[in-house]
């Protein structure tokens, strides 16, 4: 189990998770018949390539992450596996994941190697320069739903659009919420997301609510496009009211404990919403 164990940590489970199962909401949401069979190869290509995508991120940090507390401890930044085991593994599961979306489908496994590219080989170095890192890291970020309705019907359009769409406005918030809270520990290497100069202040939180401005009126696009119904577009919204809200809580108290209190409100808006329109959807 002590040599599973760093392979395993390499993953990021936590983060894995959430992405395969925006990935799989994506694909349930989908007006077609699904088996169990398919939604186990969805959720599984989605977490395999998501961590083949961490692994990028880790093997071209390794310097940085041992100046960082929150990552100091990582496989890689301890020795406990060597770079070259390291990118063995994100090989092999970059084409096992690619593989099993290509079964389901070849646009979905496109997608999905032009999402591994932008965040390992251009998100990852752009941290370093500024936060035009977070517009790109934004893009792959989004595209896990898009992935899972591209997975299910093998055809772009609005819908997927849409998906992607809510999903990109919403990881502004998100990222500058962790940015945020990790500045210090960013500091030591030399990592630079959060806007206006990386200032924690009254400006940076103004930029953050502009771009949840969008989740409010994105909230209702599926209904429009008959993707869900009125309840789940009511229930989308509302929650990205109260996001908003948290915004301007930020703006009137620019403090590590509000913009953590965001943190946590981004993971409960995308949860909630996606739920939402997945018991809502109509077929």
């Amino acid at each position: 189990m002590s040599i599973v164990k760093p392979y395993i940590a390499l993953l990021k489970s936590r983060l894995s998770i959430t992405v395969a199962f925006s990935g799989t909401f994506g694909y349930l949401l989908a007006p077609i018949e699904h088996t169990t069979f398919q939604i186990i190869l969805i959720s599984l290509a989605g977490f395999i390539l998501t961590g083949a995508a961490n692994i990028v991120n880790q093997l071209k940090e390794i310097d940085y992450d041992k100046l960082m507390k929150r990552t100091a401890k990582r496989p890689l930044p301890t020795a406990v596996l060597q770079p070259q085991q390291a990118k063995i593994y994100g090989i092999i599961l970059l084409f096992i994941s690619l593989g099993l979306l290509s079964y389901l489908s070849w646009k979905a496994a496109i997608i999905g190697l032009i999402s591994y590219i932008l965040y390992g080989f251009v998100y990852t170095p752009l941290k370093r320069v500024g936060p035009i890192s977070v517009f790109v890291g934004a893009i792959p970020g989004a595209f896990p739903p898009m992935i899972g309705w591209l997975a299910a019907t093998n055809e772009f359009g609005w819908e997927p659009g849409i998906l992607f769409a809510i999903q990109f406005f919403w990881q502004f918030p998100h990222f500058w919420a962790i940015a945020w809270v990790a500045d210090a520990d960013y500091k030591k290497a030399g990592f630079k997301m959060l806007p206006n100069d990386g200032k924690k202040d009254m400006k940076t939180a103004f930029t953050i609510m502009i771009y949840t401005i969008f989740l409010v009126p994105l909230g209702l696009v599926p209904y429009l496009l008959h993707m869900t119904g009125i309840q789940s577009a009511i229930i989308a919204v509302i929650a990205g009211t109260l996001f908003l809200c948290q915004t301007f809580y930020l703006m009137m108290r620019p403090t590590d404990k509000a913009a953590r209190w965001m943190m946590f409100g981004s993971f409960f808006y995308l949860l909630v919403v996606q739920i939402a329109f997945l018991f809502d959807k109509i077929s």
